[in-house]
């Protein structure tokens, strides 16, 4: 459907009309349609007389939207393309590359057919899985949001992504890249950047389903200052899983632009980040510690157990340490460390509704930590993530309103369209509308 779409309209014009338009700016969605050109959104405009017309102009495809919402695609700022939902790291690391890099297409269509059309990649299971997957998708080979592309983890001796036995220590084991000193860190992110990764993400603190606890903060600060300075050299942004509060400092020390976690930031912490507000965001990855402690049961992890328990006691923290964080003006964007069996590639949506229920934001604010600040920490806020004149067309015509009920977003039958750079993912079934329209 979407490639018959797509034959008529990829060089030409689509105009959406009789929609509610969710522009993503907070401003409340306003009836009116949106002038699709190539792949930018070339006219907006409140309010029409031609609801219903046929095409007003030759050579416009137009769809009427009978009242849906027109929205900006969604954008997950903590995406893991290569994490192939699995019950575990071992099953992502140990698959073979070669099936490795299909599973990572299929999980990406995942993620697109979920209504996600943009996504930072926040570490990948092997050098170049991220990379050939973006290039791929930025090619129009294969389905998948827009992408930036990650390389592994850079990790430390011992911290998270060094799971290599004693007996057996071979760096294939590792889902991260091992360093120690900082000219190992120079060399290992010289050789990411000279595979063509978009950002460079390092291991700052410790993970509780590991050796290495969450609170703890292993790499030392002129690894950390290396990694920043040829990170920099190259333009390529820095990344960090960072938990810890000590951690979360040294990404505002040394100007990590993303900061996934951060749960157990104190209020030292959180004072340097309000005040480098504008130079950092914060992805949460709150799906991750609900499902585990909660959900993962099937796979192994019992409620109660010590690893169960480890994550209600950081979830209580992360949600009280988010809180503070939104109440300070911090930019916190959606991204749940989607990948694994009991957070699987699809379901990223999830995170919307959790921002609302759990973190305190409203429903607007919720959406535009999907879009306008995925947007921004995908460093193209002047062109992607809400919808004004100019900037990418990469949207969602949804069934209903997400501002009175931000789950719909998580039902793709609710998603009647999904748009990107123009072109139709999945395209309106324009006999079914117009069976309606005649009913």
């Amino acid at each position: 459907m979407a490639d018959d779409w797509n034959g008529v309209n990829g060089n030409g014009s689509v105009l959406f009309t009789n929609v509610r338009v969710l522009d993503a700016t907070g401003e409340y969605p306003y009836t009116g349609e949106v002038l699709v050109q190539g792949n930018r959104i070339k006219q907006i405009t409140r309010g029409s007389s031609r609801f219903g017309s046929p095409s007003p102009m030759g050579g416009v495809t137009t769809i009427d939207g009978m009242g849906a919402t027109l929205m900006p695609g969604l954008i997950d700022a903590h995406l893991h393309l290569s994490w192939n939902n699995a019950p575990g790291i071992d099953p992502i690391q140990m698959m073979e590359l070669e099936e490795h890099m299909l599973v990572t297409m299929e999980m990406a269509k995942l993620v697109l057919d979920a209504g996600f059309t943009g996504g930072r990649g926040a570490a990948a299971a092997k050098p170049r899985l991220d990379v050939v997957a973006k290039k791929f998708i930025t090619q129009g080979r294969f389905p998948g949001p827009r992408y930036l592309a990650a390389g592994p983890e850079i990790t430390t001796v011992g911290g998270l992504g060094d799971a290599a036995p004693s007996h057996i220590p071979h760096e294939g084991l590792n889902l991260g890249l091992v360093v120690s000193g900082p000219e190992e860190v120079r060399r290992t992110v010289r050789q990411l950047i000279k595979y063509g990764v978009d950002s460079i993400k390092l291991n700052l603190s410790g993970e509780a389903l590991t050796g290495m606890g969450a609170e703890e903060t292993p790499m030392a600060e002129e690894e950390v200052a290396m990694a920043a300075s040829e990170a920099r050299c190259r333009n390529k942004v820095l990344s960090a899983h960072a938990r810890s509060s000590g951690s979360v400092k040294q990404c505002v020390r040394h100007g990590i632009q993303n900061i996934y976690h951060a749960s157990f930031a104190d209020e030292e912490a959180l004072d340097m980040l309000e005040a480098a507000k504008d130079r950092h965001f914060v992805a949460p990855g709150i799906a991750w510690l609900i499902n585990t402690a909660r959900y993962a049961e099937p796979w192994g992890i019992k409620p109660g157990s010590r690893v169960a328990i480890e994550y209600e006691r950081e979830l209580e923290m992360c949600i009280d340490t988010m809180k503070k964080m939104h109440r300070r003006g911090i930019r916190i964007c959606i991204g749940g460390d989607y990948g694994f069996a009991w957070t699987p590639q699809g379901t990223n949506a999830k995170d919307i509704e959790t921002f609302v229920t759990m973190l305190g934001f409203s429903p607007m604010e919720a959406i535009q930590a999907s879009t306008k600040y995925g947007g921004e920490i995908m460093c193209m806020g002047n062109e992607l993530g809400m919808i004004k004149e100019g900037y990418l067309a990469d949207l969602l015509l949804v069934d209903g309103d997400p501002i009175a009920d931000v789950r719909i977003l998580q039902d793709q039958k609710r998603l009647l369209a999904i748009m990107k750079d123009g072109k139709f993912h999945k395209a309106p079934r324009l006999n079914e509308q117009r069976r309606r329209l005649t009913a």
